[in-house]
């Protein structure tokens, strides 16, 4: 069980401040009278408290405190420009960063949860105890601003007013990351105090890029203290391990949702999209998938974009599931990224008027930020994640350099989509009734299929592997990936199960409101359905279809095919809607290769999840029971039909 604000608070410990006086004090002697005006106007004792310890213990030589005015947001750029974070691209306010090229991704392995003595921590994770932390902390964070500016924004996880947002502190010298932080967060300098007084919480986040080395890397860290809702980052620029109000704030969230209002609220991996159905219906989706799997790319297949992150859902009075995007922007791998699966971010990416931070792309020799899969002919020099770059250059093993690196981001705000839908600003969220999730599965599930009843849904969410992506430093292979979720669940794995059957089978959720929960899988190749080549068996546009197929299902407007792993779509329906939605003559045989059930890899699926959570403690029973059930009916098949079996023997064999 987690224990809130037990031990010592990290960071008071080290800044010794303990009083509003003793705050205040440190402010008249730290910072210019502007500065000074502003911080005043922030009265919560706890919020003060941490932002004064900060400054005793980061010792920073000047003070920025950010309004969020245009004036401060032009203040932060031009300071990034200055420091060197970030480089003018010719295209009017479109820049460019690069991280270390050893620093591409998260690093997991120097990313640790604070524990308290008898505290479980998820077996996914690593940890460390208060007073180690306590210890390190002291010994990389003191000092750590010496000669740098320490910019303080405070922002709002979510719509102002929603009853699931949270707010934050960004504490950070590097000018870059808060650049960021003014697109992909609401910046609510003028509502924090009342924010404060309705929620009665809020996240902290202090981070140093210090020298900004190579060789200071081996000494970088994240740690997320969970009883006091504080991370701290140092030596590392990289926006997963320094933007802390994404995943390190999103790790608390998970916390408050599991361990303070649980089977009524989630925090999830998730986008937020609107699906147009016939008339004028719009049906809202939320879906997880790791990063680099396409959740960005699914989100923008929607007609009405409201996040392609993160989600915080609630059950509202209504029996109605709402969802909110704690976010604003978007923060968006480009691999891939081109004109005919991704038209809406293109226009964004490659025509004037949209602020735009890229990083760790190529830019060429005319100042054009190029990336693996962009769909124009390949640059043959350029400036890239690593240094000058010539086509064909090698690294020191001999493997051949990218023009990009597989992880380089592009930063926007979302209002500028095309398709971007002002409800991600309703404090009161989008009611939603489609749940996805999706992994890099290239050999054993269907493009979509849906849950038979919630407890299948969350054992759909349970038993997510996919093939590792550049987002984690020194990720290979094919993994679990429960939720796509997992590196962000600080505790047991068994209590945020517990909390998913809860809130799915939650008896406040409306007969008429609840929802399709279903699996995606955009990743089948055809080898693994007997063919000879590597390819996918699909395209992008193909998701804007398996979205629409799940829209009419929540209206029962489709028929299905009920099997062991739940309810398929029939070939007329996908015939049709192929054709309608995205104009494409959509065959019987890719049909059956698509959706024919391979029962020795689905199996081995099933065994995999069950040897793995078989070990972990607390899993819920009735996670092994659906995935048991599942089995023995797939084997009970693979007696009648073989091994491979067709969705049309599937559906003769339903009916009969």
């Amino acid at each position: 069980m987690l224990q809130k604000k037990k031990g010592i608070d990290i960071v008071i410990e080290i800044g010794g401040i303990t009083t509003w006086q003793a705050a205040m004090q440190l402010f008249e002697d730290k910072l210019d009278q502007e500065n000074l005006v502003r911080i005043k106007k922030i009265r919560h004792p706890e919020v003060v408290l941490k932002i004064a310890n900060a400054i005793a213990m980061c010792e920073p030589d000047s003070i920025f405190i950010n309004t969020g005015s245009e004036a401060d947001r032009k203040f932060i750029r031009e300071m990034s420009l200055t420091n060197g974070e970030e480089a003018k691209l010719p295209m009017e306010g479109h820049t460019i960063h690069y991280d270390l090229k050893e620093e591409q991704g998260r690093i997991i392995d120097r990313t640790f949860y604070i524990a308290n003595e008898g505290e479980e921590i998820s077996s996914l994770a690593n940890k460390i105890d208060r007073a180690d932390a306590l210890k390190d902390v002291r010994d990389k964070m003191s000092g750590i601003m010496h000669g740098k500016t320490m910019i303080i924004g405070f922002y709002m996880r979510g719509p102002i007013g929603s009853p699931s947002s949270n707010p934050a502190l960004e504490i950070s010298s590097s000018a870059y990351v808060s650049h960021s932080a003014e697109i992909l967060y609401r910046n609510a300098f003028a509502d924090f105090d009342n924010e404060m007084d309705r929620l009665g919480h809020f996240y902290a986040n202090i981070h140093s890029e210090g020298l900004n080395r190579p060789e200071d890397l081996p000494n970088a860290r994240v740690y997320m203290d969970r009883s006091f809702r504080t991370t701290y980052s140092v030596n590392c620029t990289y926006a997963g391990n320094t933007l802390l109000m994404k995943k390190g704030n999103h790790r608390f969230s998970v916390d408050k949702a599991v361990y303070e209002n649980m089977g009524n609220e989630l925090s999830e991996h998730m986008f937020i999209t609107g699906i147009d159905g016939p008339g004028s219906r719009i049906t809202w989706c939320t879906g997880a998938a790791p990063s680099g799997c396409g959740k960005t790319t699914t989100a923008m297949a929607g007609n009405h974009f409201v996040g392609d992150d993160l989600a915080q859902m609630w059950i509202d009075e209504s029996g109605s599931i709402r969802s909110i995007n704690p976010e604003c922007g978007i923060f968006g791998i480009v691999e891939d990224v081109n004109w005919e699966g991704d038209p809406n971010l293109m226009e964004l990416l490659r025509k004037p008027g949209t602020e735009v931070i890229w990083s760790n792309v190529l830019i060429d020799e005319n100042g054009v930020p190029r990336w693996t899969g962009d769909g124009d002919e390949p640059p043959l020099k350029g400036t890239n994640f690593q240094g000058l770059w010539e086509k064909g250059m090698t690294d020191e093993n001999g493997i051949e350099i990218p023009i990009s690196h597989p992880n380089s981001r592009c930063t926007l705000t979302s209002t500028a989509l095309k398709n971007y839908s002002e409800k991600a600003e309703d404090p009161s969220g989008v009611e939603t009734r489609v749940i996805t999730y999706s992994g890099r599965d290239g050999d054993s599930m269907p493009p979509v299929w849906a849950a038979k009843n919630p407890d299948y849904g969350v054992a759909i969410g349970a038993c997510i592997v996919s093939a590792a992506t550049a987002t984690e430093v020194g990720a290979t292979g094919v993994k679990r990936a429960p939720w796509a979720n997992a590196p962000f669940i600080p505790g047991s794995l068994g209590d945020y199960m517990e909390g998913q059957f809860k809130f799915f089978g939650n008896e406040k959720i409306a007969e008429d409101k609840k929802p399709v929960m279903a699996g995606l899988n955009y990743f089948l190749t055809d080898e693994s359905r007997g063919g000879i080549s590597k390819k996918l068996l699909g395209e992008k546009r193909d998701v804007k279809v398996w979205l629409a197929w799940l829209e009419r299902r929540v209206h029962n407007e489709v028929d299905i095919i009920d099997t062991p792993i739940g309810y398929l779509p029939k070939f007329g329906d996908l015939k049709d809607l192929f054709q309608s939605i995205i104009a494409k003559e959509y065959t019987k045989e890719l049909y059956v290769k698509q959706f024919s059930l391979y029962i020795d890899n689905i199996i081995a699926r099933i065994d995999l999840q069950l040897e793995a959570y078989g070990k972990e403690p607390n899993i819920p029973e009735r996670l092994f029971e659906v995935l048991n059930e599942q089995k023995e009916e797939l084997l009970a098949l693979g007696d009648t039909f073989g091994n491979i079996i067709t969705p049309f023997q599937l559906e003769e064999y339903s009916s009969s």
